[in-house]
């Protein structure tokens, strides 16, 4: 039996990926998760053989982090959004494989039981796409901060939950709007997102 967590931020998408994994008699959906932050804490509560994440979940740390605590994890990528530092996970491969989420059910299914046996699970488009993505310029700090603000968060309580100064942020803002070529915050979270960053 193949113990899956589920992480993916709608809940009507969620439970249809939980009701075709489960459907097949070698699979099981151990939890379910809409924020980054419940897979981390749930991955030694439940040990899950694969994890089955959406790549833009909602997360104050990026699936990077899952990754780095769960032997095996499947991505699920959104075409659109297959650039940077999310398929720079395809690095990891066998442990991190990529799908589209695009992918029929049958081909999600098998990439599952491929990933929980060892063997690797890339999408030939989505590989093509990280070999022609540009370098991201943003440390893992500042994508962090980066990160933190996309939830709406000031400058100040993104220096409490980091145990920063208020002017050590400000400063890491500023080499982000530098690094990224923005004029405003709003501007250097969509290029961010757009090169696939944070």
């Amino acid at each position: 039996m193949i113990r899956i967590l589920l992480g993916h931020r709608g809940t009507l998408l969620r439970g249809a990926l939980a009701a075709v994994l489960s459907k097949e008699e070698d699979l099981h959906v151990v939890a379910e998760f809409g924020r980054t932050r419940d897979v981390l804490s749930a991955l030694n509560r439940v040990h899950p053989d694969v994890v089955v994440v959406e790549a833009r979940m909602p997360a104050e740390m990026g699936i990077e982090e899952v990754s780095r605590q769960q032997s095996r994890m499947l991505i699920l990528v959104d075409r659109g959004d297959a650039v940077g530092a999310n398929l720079a996970l395809a690095r990891l491969a066998p442990r991190v494989g990529l799908i589209a989420t695009d992918a029929s059910p049958d081909e999600l299914v098998v990439a599952v039981r491929q990933l929980a046996h060892g063997r690797p699970v890339l999408d030939l488009e989505l590989a093509m796409t990280a070999l022609h993505a540009k370098q991201n310029p943003l440390t893992e700090r500042e994508c962090e901060v980066l990160r933190m603000l996309t939830t709406g968060a000031t400058a100040q309580e993104i220096a409490h939950k980091l145990c920063l100064s208020a002017g050590t942020v400000r400063n890491y803002l500023s080499h982000i709007l530098t690094k990224t070529g923005a004029r405003s915050r709003i501007e250097a979270i969509r290029k961010a997102e757009e090169a696939g960053w944070i």
